[in-house]
C-alpha cells in the first residue's frame, strides 16, 4: 500500500478531531484524519448526542404517564389512555438522530478536501503513524500531528463490566427497560441516565461516594434536581460505597454511611464513576510527552513536549466536554495554517441535562469569594418568571456574580426547564466583558426564561422588577 504523506494528520474524530480537521482543509492545509470507528467520537455516537435524544423520548413518556394518570402538575385539559413505551423503537429512533449526524460529519470531512482514513493508528515516532485498515497496513508520514484520542468510560475494580454491569454505552443500547436500575456514581453521566430510567419505569437508586449528588455544582443550585429526583421516586444513598455484586450477582453490596453493609436489587447496575483518556494502543510508549497526572500535558496553544505534536480533548484533561475539544481543535487548525492565534478558556459552561437542567458558566460565588473578589449576586425564582409558568417549569432560578466594585459580570449559573438554551447567553455576557448594567439594560423579549437573567441582574444592582 502506497504511503501517505501530509502537512496535518489528526489522530480520532471526534468533536475535537473533526473540528481542527474541517477548519484545516478550508485554510488549505494538506490533512489526514484517522477514525477506528465512527466520525463524530463518543459525543455523537455513545454519548452526547444519543443521551439528550434518550432524555427527550423520557420526558414525552413522562408527560403522557401523567396525563393518563391525572395527577402530577396538572393535565392542561388533555385526557390521554394509558401510554406504552417500545424502548427498542425509542432506539432505533435515537439511532437514526445519530446517524444523520455522523453523515454530517463524514460530509463536512469531504467538502474541506480532508482524506478520512478508517482503522486504528499507532504512532512509529512523532512523524510517522501506521494505520491497520481492512486491506492492510497503511503508512501515514506528516508534518504535524494532532492527537485527539478522547476518553472511555472507568469501570471499579469490585465492578468491572459486564453481565449486569454497564457503562452508558450499554446504557444507550438497551432495547428492554431495566425493572431494578442501580446508578453508581451520582455526577452528571449518571443523574441524567438515572432520571431518563426512571421516567421509563425503571426502580432506581442512586449510589453516591460523596455527601451530595452533583459534586461539582454548588448545593443551592442542585437542591431543585434532588428535589425532582424525590418527585420521580429515584432513591438516593449518598456517603456510600458500592463493594461488588451479590453471590448470585442480581443485587449490590453497598457499605452506608453507617458502615453497614446493605443489598440493592438490581437487573442492571450502571457504573458512571467517571471516564479516563485513551492512552493506550496508539503508540504512546513511541513519543516523549509529559504527562500531567493521567493525562498529557500541553501549553495555552495544546503544543504537547514534543515539537509538531498537539493533543486536544478529553486526553488533555479537565473539563472532558466536546465543546472545550472543538475549541482546541479549531485553535490548532489555525496554529498550523500558520495564523496567530491564541485561547482564551475564561468561561467553558458546564450543563447537566437533569430534570430540571443545570447550567453553569464562569465563577460561582464560592469561586469568585476563593480568588477575593469582593461580589455582588442577584438571583432570580422561576417562580416569578411568566415563561415558566406557562411551560410548568417553575422550579429554579438565575443567578448572576459579579465584581461588587465595577460590575464586572463573573459567572452566571441556572437551574431549571430548558436553561441549557441559555447558556450560549451566559457565555457570551462573560467573554464580551458585561457588567450588570449591560446585562439589565438589554431589552429582554417577554415572555421568555431568559428575562430571568436580566431580572437578576437588576437583582444584583438592587432594583429587580418582578419580586
Amino acid at each position: 500500500m502506497k504511503d501517505i504523506s501530509c502537512k496535518l494528520l489528526v489522530i480520532g474524530a471526534g468533536p475535537g478531531g473533526y473540528v481542527c480537521a474541517i477548519r484545516a482543509g478550508q485554510l488549505g492545509v494538506d490533512t489526514v484524519i484517522v477514525e477506528m470507528e465512527k466520525a463524530g467520537g463518543t459525543c455523537l455516537n455513545i454519548g452526547c448526542i444519543p443521551s439528550k435524544a434518550l432524555i427527550h423520548a423520557a420526558d414525552e413518556f413522562e408527560k403522557t404517564v401523567r396525563m393518563a394518570n391525572g395527577n402530577g402538575k396538572g393535565t392542561l385539559g388533555i385526557t390521554v389512555e394509558a401510554p406504552k413505551l417500545d424502548l427498542a423503537k425509542t432506539m432505533t429512533w435515537k439511532n437514526g438522530v445519530v446517524g444523520r449526524l455522523n453523515n454530517g460529519v463524514v460530509g463536512l470531512l469531504k467538502k474541506a478536501g480532508v482524506k478520512i482514513v478508517h482503522g486504528r493508528a499507532k504512532f512509529r515516532d512523532g512523524k510517522t503513524v501506521e494505520v491497520e485498515t481492512e486491506t492492510g497496513t497503511q503508512v501515514i508520514r506528516t508534518e504535524t500531528a494532532v492527537i485527539a484520542t478522547g476518553s472511555m468510560p472507568m469501570e471499579l475494580p469490585a465492578l468491572p463490566f459486564g453481565g449486569p454491569v454497564i457503562s452508558s454505552t450499554e446504557a444507550l443500547s438497551l432495547t428492554k427497560v431495566p425493572e431494578r436500575l442501580v446508578v453508581v456514581g451520582g455526577g452528571y453521566i449518571g443523574l441524567e441516565l438515572g432520571t431518563a430510567f426512571a421516567k421509563f419505569g425503571s426502580k432506581v437508586t442512586v449510589v453516591e461516594a460523596l455527601p451530595r449528588i452533583l459534586p461539582q455544582y454548588d448545593a443551592e443550585l442542585t437542591r431543585p434536581v434532588a428535589k425532582r429526583l424525590g418527585e420521580l421516586g429515584v432513591a438516593v444513598l449518598t456517603e456510600a460505597m458500592a463493594m461488588g455484586l451479590s453471590a448470585k450477582g442480581d443485587a449490590l453490596i453497598v457499605k452506608t454511611a453507617d458502615g453497614q453493609e446493605q443489598e440493592l436489587p438490581a437487573d442492571k447496575i450502571l457504573v458512571t464513576v467517571g471516564r479516563k483518556p485513551v492512552m493506550e494502543g496508539w503508540g504512546l510508549e513511541e513519543l516523549d510527552l509529559d504527562r500531567a497526572g493521567k493525562f498529557l500535558r500541553i501549553d495555552s496553544q495544546c503544543r504537547t513536549s514534543m515539537r509538531g505534536v498537539y493533543a486536544i480533548g478529553d486526553v488533555t484533561g479537565e473539563p472532558t466536554l466536546a465543546h472545550r475539544a472543538m475549541a482546541q481543535g479549531e485553535m490548532v487548525a489555525e496554529i498550523v495554517a500558520g495564523n496567530r492565534r491564541s485561547w482564551d478558556k475564561r468561561c467553558i459552561p458546564a450543563i447537566c441535562y437533569t430534570d430540571p437542567e443545570v447550567v453553569s458558566a464562569g465563577l460561582s460565588p464560592e469561586e469568585a469569594r476563593a480568588q477575593g473578589h469582593e461580589i455582588k449576586v442577584g438571583q432570580f425564582p422561576y417562580t416569578a418568571n411568566a415563561r415558566a409558568m406557562t411551560m410548568q417549569g417553575e422550579a429554579g432560578f438565575v443567578r448572576v456574580v459579579a465584581r461588587a466594585d465595577n460590575h464586572l459580570v463573573l459567572g452566571i449559573q441556572a437551574v431549571g426547564q430548558h436553561v441549557s438554551e441559555l447558556a450560549t447567553a451566559f457565555g457570551l455576557a462573560i467573554e464580551m466583558g458585561a457588567r450588570l448594567e449591560d446585562i439589565a439594560g438589554t431589552i429582554h423579549a417577554h415572555p421568555t426564561q431568559g428575562e430571568a437573567f436580566q431580572e437578576a441582574a437588576l437583582k444584583a444592582l438592587g432594583h429587580a422588577i418582578h419580586i
